[in-house]
């Protein structure tokens, strides 16, 4: 990727990045569809997502959209930068996970045996769509700005414990709704750092030196026009 498309400084980059950002969402959304589809149980906030579903009769998307959009509003009282792409996270994801709810790729596994390997899949899925979604340099997840968000105000509890805070009252919230939780619930929320970590090591990608254009930046471009 070239430094005009990194730094987003002029229209046709935000453009072109913000493509990238929504076509990296999209088979991010195919991830997470075969982590449900492994029938394990779902990650931490999928069970939030799959739990609110259920329980309001509403597809997974929806319920996603509402979940993301609700954190989302979150990060923005919290003064967290905020990025274009953040608006595209929650809205592809989960309406990609209903179109592979409707195609019906993949069936639900019904063993450890099957489920297992599809859930793997999933995650590095997840992880090198992960890796394209940041190149476009427009923002980061909103629940990865919340954990962020969270960690600056709690600085004396370690930002792990912040996570694992984070996705524990997810998963709870979640269950009590009725959300899928098992063993990949916690092969989930324990592997999906390390994960990525391969993944990125693999494409020799630091995630710490990507700079995030903010709303208001990629604004004044597009109106400098």
């Amino acid at each position: 990727m070239t430094k005009e498309l990194r730094r987003n400084r002029t229209l046709r980059a935000i453009a072109l990045n913000m493509i990238l950002a929504a076509a990296s969402l999209f088979v991010n959304g195919f991830g997470v569809y075969l982590t449900i589809q492994a029938n394990l149980g779902a990650a931490p906030w999928d069970v939030l997502n799959l739990g609110l579903s259920r329980s309001l009769g509403i597809l997974y998307g929806s319920a996603s959209i509402a979940v993301s959009l609700t954190i989302l509003g979150i990060d923005i009282l919290l003064k967290e930068p905020i990025g274009i792409a953040m608006f595209i996270d929650a809205v592809v994801v989960g309406k990609a996970v209903d179109f592979f709810n409707w195609l019906h790729v993949v069936p639900a596994c019904r063993s450890l045996f099957s489920g297992i390997p599809v859930m793997v899949i999933g995650l590095f899925i997840l992880a090198y769509t992960q890796y394209t979604y940041m190149m476009a340099s427009l923002g980061c997840g909103p629940r990865d700005t919340l954990l962020v968000g969270l960690s600056k105000r709690v600085k004396k509890i370690p930002i792990g414990l912040v996570s694992i805070a984070l996705l524990s009252t997810a998963t709870l919230i979640g269950w009590k709704l009725g959300g899928p939780v098992g063993i990949g619930t916690v092969i989930c929320a324990l592997g999906t750092g390390p994960v990525m970590q391969i993944a990125f090591r693999t494409v020799r990608f630091d995630a710490t030196r990507v700079k995030h254009q903010r709303l208001r930046e990629s604004f004044k471009v597009v109106l400098s026009r």
